[in-house]
C-alpha cells in the first residue's frame, strides 16, 4: 500500500510541477500559438503582402501587391497607389500620417475630403537626382522620415528632401531602437548618422549573404539575422556569431526578416520554412510553419504589434499569431492518429486516445531542448475505436471498443473482453469500487493484491447500453444512454445484481428519450436535456427545470455535456460550443466562452474530452489534434488588458443607393447630413485582433432613448432622421467584463430645403413685402369694399323693389287665375247643365216617342202609320239636331280648349261620333247618358267603346276615362 501512495505522490508531483515550469515562460513550447489566417479571399486584393506597419489608432497597414491594405479588426479597405504599383514599404507616423513607397513613388495617405487620399513627395527631390527607383524600406525616426532604395537613400524633413547615394548599391536600411544600420554590397555594415554612412569595422565577419535583420538585443546590443549565414550579436565595437539551435534551420531556409516580440524573443520569418522563435539564449520556442497553421511558408514581412501579436505578410496571404495565447494547439495534419476521443498527460507521457487506437509521446523533450514537436506512436494491440482515458489511483485505464485495457507507459493490458468501456469512475458509497458503462450494462472492477484495478463482474439483470453513469446520495446508480430515455438501479449489498429498476420517460416529465445525459455538479444529480438541465424529485416521481441554474447559464443551459474543471468550476459544452463556468461564489455563476470560440465545432460531437493537467492547466481534445489551455497566462492578461477604443468607420448614405459620406468617422467632425438623404449606417469596429468575441453596443443621442442591447453587430442604420444634431456613442466589450471607453461621433441632418437659414431669410424679406403689398391691398381692398357696398346697397334696393313688383304681380296673375279657375268651373257647369238637358230632352223625347205608339184615335183605334212615321221623324230630328251638338261643342271648347286639337292631331282618323263618345266620356259621363245623347242603346254604346279603344290605342290595363282624362 505504500508503494501505491509513493507511485500516487510521484505521479502527483509530475503532473503539478513540470507543466508550470514548461507554461512558465510566456511562449510556450508545446504545440503551436493560435494562428488566424486572412486569406485573398478575404481582403481582396494582391496575393504578396510586403510590409506591415500599425498606426496610433491601431489599425494595420499592409504593403500589398495591388497597393494599400487598411484593416480595422473587421473591414478591410484598399487604396490604389496613382499608377497601381505594388506597395513594397509601409511606415506609420506618430502624426497619422502612413508613408508607403512603390516604383517611382513615394509619399503619404491621410484622410483629406473624408476620403483616404495619397499625397506624393517626389516633387521635393532636387532637380538634378532623377528618380526611377523602388522604395523597399521607410522609418519615421524623430520628425524625419527615411525611404531606401537598392540605390539611394532619401531624408524627408520640413517639406525638404535630401539625397544620399552610396559608392555602391545598397541591401536593405534597417532600424533597431533609435539607431539606423544599413548594408552596402560588398562594402559591410554602416550606420546612418545625420546625412552620412558611418563604416562600421568588423563587420565583414557577417558575410556577403545580406543582412536582413538588426533587432535591439540584451545589454544595449543588437542581434543581427543574415540570409545563409545564421545570427550574430553586435555591442556596438565587436561583431559575434550567435551559438543558437536554430542557425541551421536559419542558413537552410533562408532567413528573410525579423521581429523583436514581447520584450525578450525573437521571430525570423524564412523563404522557405515560416517562422522560427527564439529566447534571448538562442534556444528554439516555436516553429510555426504551413504544416501547423500558416498558409504559406514564404514570409515576405513580420511586424510585433503592442498587443502581442505577430503579424506576417506572406507570399500568398496575411497570417497573425497570437503570442502568449492560453490556447496552444497541436494538429494532425497528415492523419497519423486520427479523431481524439480523449487525451491524457501521465507520467511525462501524453496519450492520445483515438478511433484508431491508442498514441502516446514524451510529453517533455527527451533531449532536454525547449521546443517539442512530439513523436506519436501507436501502442501495439491498441487498434481500434478508444472512448476514454482515465487515471485513478495512479493506474491509466482505457475504455476501449474491445474491452477495457490497463496501461503501462507504452504497453497495454487488458482486464476485460465487454466491449465498449464507455465511462469508468468510483463508486460514492464504496471507494474500492469502479463501476463502468458498457455497450451492454454495467461493470464492477475491484482492487487487486498488487493495488492495481481489475475486472470483478458483470452486474446481472441489466443489459442496457450504458453511455452516463452516475451514484446518487442515496447510492442509487442513474444511467442513460442516446436514445431510451433513464434508467434508476438498486444494487445488492455484494453489487452483482441490479433488485430493482425504474426506466423513466415523457411520462415522468422528461422532454423526450434522445439524448439525457447525467452529470454531478457540486455532490447534486442533474440531467440535461434540449430545454435545459433538469432535476428529480423523488415524491412526485417526475423530472422538472433546475429554474436556478438555467436561468443563469443563458445558451449554456441547452448544454449537452458537463466535465469537472477542479475547485467548483466546470466545463459546459453547448454541441460543440464551449465555457467554463464558476460555481465558486454563492448565488453567482461566472461564465468564460468568448476566448473558446476558436474551438467551437472542433470538439467530437458527443465524445467531448478535457483533461485537468493542474490547477492552472488543461488539456482539449479536438478531432484532428488537441489543444493545451493555460489559464495563467488568461489571468496575466485579463490584468493587464485595457481595450482600445472603438472606431467609427465607414458612414454610409443609403436613402435609395449606397454611397459613402465619409471612410473614417473618427476623424470628421461636424458631418452635415442633407435632409433629402437622412438614412444613414454608420459602420464601427474594435481594433482588437485577438480571437474574443467582441459585443458593441451603441446610443445615439437624439434619437434613441437609451443604450441598444448588446451584439455582434458592427453596423446599424437610422432612417428617417429629423433634423437637428446627434451625437452617437458606442463601446465595446469582451469577455462579458471588459468594456472599452466610449466613443463619440457628432453629425447634424440639415433642415430640408424650406427650413434652411437662406430659406428663412427669404422667408422674412417675403414676409416684410408681404406686408408691404398687403397694406396697400387691404387699402385698395378697403376702397373696393365700400364701393361694392354702396353697389350692394343700390342692388338690394332695387332687387327689394323688383321683389315687391314681383309679388305685385303674382298676386294679380293668382287673382287672375283665381278668377280663370272660376269662370272655368261656371263653363263647367254650364256644360254639364247643357248635356244634362240635352239628356233630359232626349229622355223625354224618347218617351215621347214611346207613347205615340200607345195613341188612339176617337174610335180606339191605333193612330194610321203615316202620323206616326211624321210624328216620330219630328221626335229623330229633334234628337238629333246638329244645332244641339254644335252648342254643346263650342261649350266644351271653351272649356277644355286644348282637348280635341290634341285627340285630332294624334288620331286623325276619329269620326265625329268618336269625338262626340270621347267628350262624353272625358266628362265621365255613364253609358245611360251616353246613349241617350247619342241616340242608341246601351250595347251600342259599349261597342262604341270598344271601337274608340282600339282606335286610340289604349293599353289593356288603362281605362278608357281616365286615358281621355289624362290628354
Amino acid at each position: 500500500m505504500t508503494n501505491n501512495l509513493f507511485k500516487y505522490f510521484t505521479v502527483y508531483l509530475i503532473l503539478w510541477f513540470i507543466p508550470t515550469g514548461i507554461f512558465a515562460n510566456d511562449i510556450q513550447s508545446i504545440g503551436v500559438p493560435y494562428v488566424q489566417n486572412y486569406p485573398k479571399s478575404s481582403y481582396l486584393s494582391g496575393n504578396q503582402n510586403w510590409s506591415i506597419a500599425k498606426d496610433k489608432n491601431g489599425i494595420m497597414y499592409f504593403g500589398n501587391a495591388e497597393g494599400l491594405l487598411t484593416f480595422d479588426g473587421k473591414y478591410w479597405q484598399q487604396s490604389k497607389m496613382p499608377n497601381g504599383q505594388i506597395v513594397r514599404a509601409v511606415a506609420a507616423a506618430a502624426d497619422g500620417l502612413i508613408y508607403t513607397g512603390s516604383f517611382g513613388e513615394f509619399g503619404f495617405w491621410k484622410y483629406k475630403d473624408k476620403h483616404l487620399t495619397y499625397t506624393s513627395l517626389i516633387k521635393f527631390i532636387p532637380k538634378k537626382f532623377k528618380f526611377n527607383d523602388e522604395i523597399w524600406k521607410i522609418y519615421v525616426v524623430g520628425k524625419k522620415v527615411v525611404f531606401q532604395s537598392f540605390s539611394t537613400i532619401y531624408i524627408y524633413e520640413n517639406q525638404k528632401i535630401s539625397v544620399l547615394k552610396p559608392s555602391s548599391t545598397f541591401l536593405f536600411l534597417h532600424q533597431a531602437g533609435k539607431r539606423l544600420f544599413a548594408e552596402i554590397l560588398g562594402k559591410g555594415l554602416f550606420e546612418l548618422q545625420g546625412n552620412s554612412l558611418k563604416p562600421l569595422p568588423g563587420s565583414e565577419i557577417l558575410g556577403s549573404t545580406g543582412i536582413l535583420s538588426i533587432l535591439p538585443y540584451k545589454d544595449n546590443s543588437f542581434i543581427i539575422g543574415t540570409g545563409k549565414n545564421g545570427l550574430f550579436t553586435f555591442n556596438g565595437t565587436t561583431f559575434t556569431p550567435l551559438a543558437s539551435a536554430a542557425n541551421n534551420f536559419l542558413k537552410t531556409y533562408q532567413l528573410n526578416n525579423g521581429a523583436k516580440i514581447l520584450g525578450k524573443y525573437y521571430a525570423y520569418g524564412t523563404i522557405l520554412n515560416g517562422i522560427i522563435i527564439i529566447d534571448e539564449n538562442g534556444n528554439v520556442v516555436q516553429r510555426i510553419n504551413k504544416s501547423s497553421g500558416l498558409q504559406n511558408n514564404t514570409i515576405l514581412s513580420l511586424y510585433a504589434d503592442n498587443e502581442q501579436n505577430l503579424w506576417a505578410g506572406l507570399d500568398n496571404g496575411i497570417d497573425r499569431v497570437e503570442l502568449n495565447s492560453p490556447l496552444y494547439f497541436y494538429f494532425d495534419k497528415t492523419g497519423q492518429f486520427g479523431t481524439v476521443y480523449s487525451s491524457l498527460i501521465v507520467k511525462n507521457k501524453i496519450y492520445l486516445g483515438t478511433n484508431q487506437g491508442l498514441f502516446c509521446s514524451p510529453w517533455l523533450p527527451e533531449d532536454g531542448k525547449l521546443f517539442n514537436s512530439f513523436d506519436f506512436k501507436l501502442i501495439p494491440n491498441s487498434q481500434g475505436q478508444v472512448w476514454e482515458l482515465k487515471l485513478i489511483d495512479g493506474q491509466l485505464l482505457c475504455g476501449h471498443n474491445n474491452g477495457t485495457y490497463g496501461v503501462t507507459d507504452e504497453k497495454i493490458e487488458k482486464l476485460t473482453t465487454i466491449s465498449g468501456g464507455w465511462t469508468i469512475k468510483k463508486l460514492n458509497s464504496n471507494p474500492n469500487f469502479l463501476i463502468q458503462g458498457t455497450y451492454t450494462g454495467l461493470a464492477i472492477f475491484s482492487k487487486g493484491k498488487n493495488g492495481n484495478w481489475q475486472f470483478s463482474h458483470k452486474i446481472d439483470g441489466f443489459s442496457e447500453p450504458s453511455r452516463y453513469v452516475e451514484q446518487d446520495t442515496k447510492g442509487d446508480i442513474w444511467v442513460g444512454q442516446a436514445y431510451k430515455g433513464l434508467y434508476k438501479l438498486t444494487l445488492s449489498t455484494d453489487l452483482k445484481t441490479a433488485t430493482n429498476i425504474k426506466y423513466f420517460d415523457e411520462k415522468n416529465g422528461l422532454p423526450n428519450n434522445f439524448n439525457i445525459n447525467i452529470f454531478n455538479i457540486e455532490n447534486k444529480i442533474v440531467f440535461s436535456s434540449n430545454v435545459g438541465f433538469l432535476v428529480y424529485d423523488e415524491i412526485s416521481n417526475r423530472f422538472t427545470n433546475y429554474e436556478s441554474l438555467n436561468s443563469k447559464l443563458g445558451g449554456f443551459a441547452a448544454s449537452n455535456k458537463i466535465i469537472p474543471a477542479g475547485l467548483k468550476k466546470y466545463w459546459f459544452i453547448n454541441h460543440g460550443k464551449m465555457s467554463l463556468v464558476d460555481l465558486a461564489e454563492p448565488g453567482k455563476i461566472e461564465i468564460d466562452s468568448s476566448r473558446f470560440s476558436i474551438l467551437d465545432g472542433r470538439m467530437v460531437q458527443y465524445y467531448e474530452n478535457i483533461s485537468q493537467i493542474s490547477n492552472k492547466i488543461y488539456l482539449i481534445s479536438v478531432d484532428d489534434g488537441f489543444v493545451i489551455y493555460n489559464t495563467t497566462n488568461t489571468e496575466k492578461t485579463a490584468q493587464n488588458l485595457k481595450l482600445p477604443s472603438v472606431l467609427i468607420r465607414k458612414i454610409e448614405d443609403i436613402t435609395d443607393k449606397y454611397s459613402t459620406i465619409t471612410e473614417n468617422g473618427n476623424n470628421d467632425e461636424g458631418i452635415e447630413i442633407p435632409f433629402s438623404r437622412n438614412n444613414i449606417r454608420i459602420s464601427f469596429s474594435l481594433p482588437y485582433y485577438r480571437q474574443s468575441k467582441i459585443k458593441f453596443q451603441y446610443y445615439l443621442e437624439g434619437y434613441s432613448k437609451q443604450w441598444s442591447d448588446w451584439s455582434y453587430a458592427s453596423q446599424k442604420d437610422f432612417t428617417n432622421l429629423s433634423r437637428g444634431s446627434y451625437k452617437f456613442k458606442v463601446r465595446a466589450k469582451i469577455s462579458e467584463s471588459i468594456v472599452s471607453e466610449i466613443t463619440e461621433f457628432k453629425f447634424s441632418v440639415a433642415p430640408p430645403w424650406y427650413a434652411s437659414n437662406w430659406a428663412v431669410v427669404f422667408y422674412l424679406i417675403a414676409i416684410v413685402i408681404a406686408l408691404i403689398a398687403g397694406k396697400k391691398i387691404y387699402e385698395a381692398k378697403l376702397n373696393r369694399d365700400q364701393q361694392l357696398i354702396k353697389e350692394k346697397l343700390q342692388q338690394e334696393k332695387e332687387a327689394y323693389l323688383k321683389k315687391e313688383a314681383e309679388n305685385t304681380e303674382k298676386q294679380i296673375i293668382k287673382l287672375q287665375t283665381e278668377k280663370l279657375q272660376a269662370e272655368l268651373a261656371s263653363k263647367n257647369r254650364e256644360l254639364a247643365n247643357s248635356a244634362m238637358s240635352l239628356v233630359y230632352k232626349n229622355e223625354l223625347l224618347q218617351k215621347l216617342s214611346e207613347e205615340m205608339t200607345k195613341l188612339k184615335d176617337e174610335n180606339g183605334k191605333k193612330l194610321s202609320e203615316d202620323q206616326l212615321r211624321k210624328i216620330q221623324k219630328v221626335i229623330d230630328d229633334g234628337m238629333n239636331d246638329e244645332r244641339d251638338w254644335n252648342l254643346f261643342e263650342s261649350s266644351f271648347n271653351e272649356a277644355h280648349e286644348s282637348f280635341f286639337k290634341k285627340l285630332k292631331a294624334n288620331h286623325p282618323d276619329l269620326v265625329p261620333n268618336d269625338l262626340k263618345l270621347c267628350a262624353y266620356l272625358h266628362m265621365n259621363m255613364s253609358s245611360k247618358e251616353m246613349a241617350s245623347l247619342l241616340n242608341i242603346s246601351l250595347r251600342g254604346v259599349e261597342i262604341r267603346r270598344y271601337r274608340l279603344r282600339k282606335k286610340l290605342e289604349v293599353p289593356h290595363d288603362k281605362n278608357l276615362t281616365e286615358f281621355l282624362l289624362e290628354l
